[in-house]
């Protein structure tokens, strides 16, 4: 498993576990915490979970997968912007925690820009930073102006990663955002890294996968993970596509495969808004 180190200096596996659209349903919960504890048995030992997932569902269910083993695991949680107030912020981060049954978050995220000031998020964030609930923060869904505005509020060094979409249909931050985050040494944590499962039919992609016998998904993860920066957390709800996507942490993607799916897929030829799902 390829791994990067966060500018705080943690170490973070560059595949991981997504749970966006679990803990919805009380009859999947046995199927989620079981794909998620597989998904760490084969090293995937990063997990992305957010307070909005389920409305706290899903945390709980990452706590429940996570319970006896929590040193093996980097914790990642998202916090909603109405709630990313001085206070808001902290109460938020106390019940993610409690979901959790995790005393401290590793990485703590706004999930998206809102209309509280910037200035209240930071202030909040380093807060729980210096009480030992959380390691490090950072943000998602952030374009370039967004990213120049925290950076008038925030300590220098302190956001450590931006979590957007990307994927191999959705290249719109090559443009700008990736190239600006890497000079500035924010980690770029890719979401829906699949897209919603259309770019798996692809033709070209499919056979760059069966050049290395592995699935159409394993082949696309591998695809965003070509960034030294760039981490991934794909959601996988069951054991077959864990297993899949597993397999991306040992796949290298050649010349050739980038160049066949440049054509498939063209880079940008100028800036884009940023996609959101």
């Amino acid at each position: 498993m390829r791994h990067l180190t966060l500018r705080n200096g943690a170490r973070v596996p560059a595949l991981g576990l997504g749970t966006w659209g679990m803990g919805e349903r009380r009859g999947s919960r046995s199927a989620e915490v079981k794909a998620l504890q597989l998904g760490l048995d084969l090293g995937l030992t990063l997990i992305d979970t957010a307070e909005m997932y389920g409305e706290g569902g899903a945390e709980e269910v990452v706590g429940d997968a996570i319970a006896g083993r929590r040193d093996e695991v980097y914790v990642v949680s998202k916090v909603y912007p109405h709630n990313a107030s001085r206070s808001g912020a902290i109460a938020a981060c106390e019940r993610s925690l409690k979901r959790l049954r995790i005393e401290t978050l590793d990485l703590y995220l706004l999930h998206w820009r809102g209309s509280i000031p910037l200035d209240q998020t930071v202030e909040a964030f380093e807060k729980l930073k210096a009480d030992g609930k959380i390691r490090a923060w950072g943000v998602s869904n952030f374009d370039p102006s967004d990213m120049a505005d925290l950076a008038k509020v925030a300590p220098q060094g302190a956001c450590v990663a931006n979590q957007v979409l990307y994927h191999v249909g959705s290249r719109g931050i090559e443009w700008d955002l990736l190239p600006e985050c890497r000079q500035q040494g924010v980690a770029i944590m890719a979401y829906s890294p699949l897209g919603q499962g259309g770019i798996l039919r692809n033709g070209r992609l499919k056979a760059v996968a069966d050049k290395h016998g592995v699935s159409p998904a394993a082949a696309a993860l591998a695809w965003v993970l070509r960034h030294d920066h760039v981490f991934t957390i794909p959601k996988a709800a069951s054991l077959e596509h864990v297993r899949a996507n597993a397999a991306a942490a040992d796949l290298v993607l050649d010349e050739e495969d980038l160049a066949s799916l440049d054509k498939a897929f063209p880079p940008p030829s100028g800036p884009e808004p940023l996609a959101m799902l």
